[in-house]
């Protein structure tokens, strides 16, 4: 993700807001607004700069109003079953009421983290033969001659004069 300079730096500048945004709340909780601002400007990096935030950041963040939903001092979290015995984590923003659900499942793992994912574990695709190469096998040696111009056994008819 961050291959170059330029994006390296900007990774940096989103990791520092997103730590400044956790000081300001874990200091006192009266900062939302301040720690909402922060995320809300590395909201708008990342979107300006077309930047992928991770995952884990992105579930630490209200969609509506951009704060930081932090258990206790801006989120409320429960646990709930739904109708297929499936056990869900339920984080509700208290600024503006916006629910997220997370399933609880050990074995689930997102796109990101399995290793099909990485560009550096996928093979290359093996390169067949190219159209060109199958095309001059199937015709053999035929569309070389004919190819390459009239054999001794065509005749060459001049063209006809035009009559006047």
């Amino acid at each position: 993700m961050a291959g170059n300079v330029k994006d390296k730096e900007a990774f940096q500048r989103l990791n520092f807001l997103y730590q400044a945004a956790h000081c300001v709340l874990s200091q006192t909780s009266e900062n939302v607004e301040l720690a909402r601002f922060y995320c809300f400007t590395q909201k708008t990096i990342a979107k300006r700069l077309v930047l992928r935030q991770d995952p884990s950041v992105k579930r630490t963040l209200c969609k509506k109003c951009l704060s930081l939903l932090v258990p206790g001092v801006t989120a409320t979290a429960r646990q709930r079953t739904t109708k297929h015995r499936n056990r869900m984590t339920v984080l509700r923003c208290l600024r503006c009421g916006q629910c997220k659900r997370f399933l609880n499942n050990p074995e689930h793992r997102l796109w990101v983290d399995q290793p099909e994912a990485q560009l550096e574990n996928q093979s290359q695709p093996e390169q067949g033969p190219s159209t060109k190469e199958l095309k001059e096998k199937a015709d053999g040696p035929i569309s070389q001659l004919s190819s390459t111009g009239p054999s001794s056994t065509q005749h060459q008819v001049p063209p006809s004069k035009p009559k006047t």
